[in-house]
């Protein structure tokens, strides 16, 4: 469950941290308001988000 749910935890909140900087609501980096990062952003949150969800998938079939 943890190599999971570590991993996913810190990819939710680096994509949504990237995600606010492309859209310019952080700004004061070289990556605000820039569209890449409000295209990569949403995607590395969402792979985070996956792991977030396996961890909890294997957490539930070991639970009694």
């Amino acid at each position: 469950m943890w190599p999971f749910l570590v991993p996913g935890v810190v990819l939710s909140v680096v994509g949504l941290v990237w995600t606010l900087q492309g859209l310019d609501v952080l700004r004061g980096s070289v990556m605000s308001g820039s569209s890449l990062w409000a295209t990569i952003g949403p995607i590395v949150l969402l792979i985070g988000l996956v792991l977030i969800g396996i961890a909890i998938a294997i957490r539930r079939r070991r639970a009694p």
